[in-house]
């Protein structure tokens, strides 16, 4: 396989794999129909697991057992469906769903979707029966909020007692919020209270009786909608979570995409999607505007507009598709399209007109997945250093122009211009993406060599190699990690550390995910003629991570040179905290020559960090946030009496207040961003005076952003210590 090549597509055909001619599929019944292409995906997938997946499991009784309690966590992770003798009923198919997933019967999936079905209208029933009735919030009552502290209901009284408190609770919490605005109100310190009067819509002030009804009325309304989106779900949701119960034991990333999710992927990957421009979220039974992007075809077009409800969509002159109703996902769907087709829009403004609106689909550019850079300087330091963000590792592969490495090259050419001292390089919450940019994104910092070890689930091992010799930068590197550093992130860190071409500061430790992941298309062969319909794809855990030493980051992540107090250190949510990950382990090692032009001293630089960091209001306050969070964390048997939920909010408050960091660091200067975006979203000069308006604020972010972390000023200060340490170095060389 091409180490370039992540996502892939396989047409399997099995001896096994019944005939079904064309005519015999279009007399079938729209329910045979779905049952057979049911059918056919889980065969498909049972071989390509069978086959391709890394671990090699065996598909058996002792693995249907994980996945029969791996079922109930995808339909009611909560524990606030099923009952007790729900699951003891159906305790029957534990082991046998390894036979259901090889026969393509599945009968378990039949009748936990009967079950939670009946059960949602008995609950939403319930809902209506309580919130007849007011709340009363003096009664020393409580709720547990972990699901994995709470068993399955042993009747069905018991879980309707468990939902009244959800919603009594619900309502308590929306009280209380209202109490809150309402102080703020009454003492005019409502931010935004001189906007809402120019609009006519000034909050007026409210009674403690109207607050309380206010809440619970939002509350019921809440969970009639919540009940309703989950009636909405079709069967291949359903099937969905049921094929990835299974899937989901193999390891933590092999997933089934049915066709609309695998879309929703290409998008994610690539960075991009072909369409009008604007971000959409659901207002009730309403699809409404939030947000138009900059330079997409809606923000060209300029009549659609943030708070437009969208009514219905229309491809070019055909019959338009009723919105209303559908969840946004589904509405989205009508509204992308190939670029240069039409959409017809049917919107309602916010002064109740409504208008039909025509927009030419065009390429999104999702310009939150893509790098950017701006030069970082601090006024109590004499350096001026590079810096590029990395959110992911984006790559379009229909675009060979458009990938993270070729963003990156052209941000250290621009930057390299400004004389930098030195470069960071931030993949902090940097998830991973496509593999080929961690190899060539290491090869823009070194000369050429081993990158990372693959090994396959028949044991062989590929080496994946920098071959190009040219280094764009050769200058001091910092590489920025934290948790949410992931896969090809770890790859591109671990690499670093390895040839001692960077110093990598972060927290503790990476995530640890150190698997390769492919997309295999759920394809039929020629046996299945008539079946034109996409069944979707799996995204299999193919291969494994390793350095060049020979060390695994699956499970463990790669350790920084300089670890930092962790914000999110109380937290599990790491590669080795999923259920089903994959060990860790060695191979054998790869010969490499380190990095040559110069040296850290680490030592010296980790010493001289932590006497800053222990000096530093800023890391005391996220060391003493963790230690409150780490003890606050299995706290989950809630209060639902009035006035202690007041009490412990107001000494939650005191103590998350204390802990907040909200000085930005003005000694920090952030410098060279605009022309950074400019050059990512290829803005025309036609474009350019409105694309500025939206600029300015994006800006405003971006500089908030990093002057008040105080990760980034730590490493400017340990960016100067290396470049201090090199000239003195070059000075006692010289003498």
């Amino acid at each position: 396989m091409k180490n370039f090549i992540l996502v892939f597509a396989l047409a399997l055909g099995f001896a096994t794999t019944p005939t079904i001619h064309a005519e015999a599929r279009q007399s079938q019944s729209p329910a045979a129909k779905a049952n057979a292409k049911e059918k056919l995906t889980g065969l498909l997938i049972r071989e390509q697991l069978s086959r391709y997946h890394y671990t090699q499991k065996k598909l058996d009784d002792n693995l249907s057992k994980l996945a029969f309690d791996e079922v109930f966590k995808r339909f009611d992770y909560g524990r606030q469906f099923f009952l007790q003798k729900d699951v003891d009923k159906l305790a029957k198919y534990r082991y046998k769903l390894d036979n259901e997933l090889m026969e393509g019967e599945y009968k378990l999936l039949d009748e936990i979707v009967k079950i939670y079905l009946e059960r949602i209208d008995q609950l939403n029933a319930y809902r209506k029966e309580v919130f007849k009735k007011k709340f009363s919030f003096k009664e020393d009552e409580r709720l547990e909020l972990d699901p994995e502290k709470r068993k399955f209901a042993k009747s069905l009284d018991e879980l309707k007692d468990h939902w009244r408190k959800v919603y009594k609770q619900s309502v308590l919490n929306n009280y209380i919020a209202s109490l809150e605005s309402q102080k703020e109100l009454k003492e005019g310190k409502k931010k935004d209270k001189k906007k809402d009067k120019k609009k006519g819509k000034e909050e007026k002030i409210l009674t403690d009786k109207e607050m309380r009804e206010k809440a619970h009325k939002s509350v019921n309304e809440k969970y009639e909608k919540f009940f309703a989106r989950l009636k909405k779900d079709k069967r291949m949701d359903h099937f969905e979570k049921y094929i990835n119960a299974i899937a989901g034991i193999y390891d933590p990333h092999t997933n089934y995409f049915p066709p609309k999710r695998k879309e929703d992927f290409d998008i994610d990957i690539s960075g991009q999607l072909e369409g009008i421009g604007a971000v959409l979220q659901e207002d009730g039974q309403f699809i409404k505007v939030v947000r138009i992007v900059p330079g997409g075809a809606a923000w060209r077009q300029k009549e659609l507009e943030v708070d437009d409800i969208i009514l219905s969509a229309g491809e070019g002159d055909g019959e338009p598709k009723d919105l209303v109703n559908l969840r946004v996902d589904e509405a989205v769907r009508y509204i992308r399209g190939k670029k240069g087709t039409i959409v017809k829009l049917t919107v309602k403004k916010a002064d109740g007109s409504r208008k039909v609106i025509p927009i030419e689909r065009d390429v999104v550019q999702i310009e939150a997945s893509y790098a950017k850079g701006s030069i970082l300087e601090h006024k109590d330091l004499g350096i001026k250093v590079g810096y590029i963000h990395v959110p992911k590792f984006y790559r379009d592969f229909n675009n060979a122009e458009r990938s993270c490495t070729q963003d990156v090259l052209m941000e250290l050419k621009r930057l390299k211009k400004q004389k930098i001292d030195g470069m960071i390089l931030d993949l902090r919450n940097n998830g991973g993406g496509a593999l080929t940019d961690a190899q060539e994104m290491s090869g823009l910092f070194i000369k050429e060599g081993p990158i990372v070890q693959i090994r396959k689930h028949t044991g062989d091992i590929d080496v994946l190699r920098d071959t190009n010799e040219n280094i764009t930068y050769d200058g001091p590197l910092i590489v920025m990690v934290n948790r949410f550093s992931a896969s090809a992130s770890e790859i591109l860190a671990g690499a670093m550390q390895d040839y001692k071409r960077a110093v990598i500061v972060g927290g503790e430790n990476t995530h640890g995910k150190g698997t390769v992941q492919a997309i295999l298309e759920v394809t039929p062969s020629r046996l299945w003629m008539g079946m034109s319909e996409p069944l979707g794809a799996m995204k299999m855990t193919i291969q494994k991570f390793y350095r060049i030493t020979g060390v695994s980051t699956q499970f463990k992540g790669v350790t920084p040179d300089i670890i930092l107090p962790d914000p999110m250190g109380y937290a599990d949510n790491r590669e080795q905290d999923l259920d089903h990950a994959i060990p860790w382990d060695t191979v054998e090692a790869q010969k490499y020559d380190e990095w040559k032009q110069f040296s850290y001293n680490l030592n010296g630089l980790i010493k001289a960090s932590k006497k800053r960091v222990a000096k530093s209001d800023e890391f005391k306050k996220i060391i003493d946030s963790v230690d409150y969070l780490r003890k606050r964390k299995d706290d989950t048997l809630v209060s639902l009496n009035l006035k202690k939920v007041l009490k412990e909010d107001e000494e939650s408050k005191k103590m998350t207040d204390s802990f907040k960091i909200e000085k930005e660091n003005k000694k920090i200067v952030v410098s060279h961003f605009e022309e950074s975006l400019m050059a990512h979203e290829k803005v025309e000069k036609a474009d350019l005076k409105r694309w500025k308006k939206d600029f300015e604020q994006r800006k405003e972010d971006w500089v908030k952003t990093l002057t008040k972390d105080p990760m980034i000023g730590e490493t400017l200060f340990i960016m100067n210590d290396i470049v201090h340490d090199m000239k003195a170095k070059k000075l006692t060389k010289a003498k």
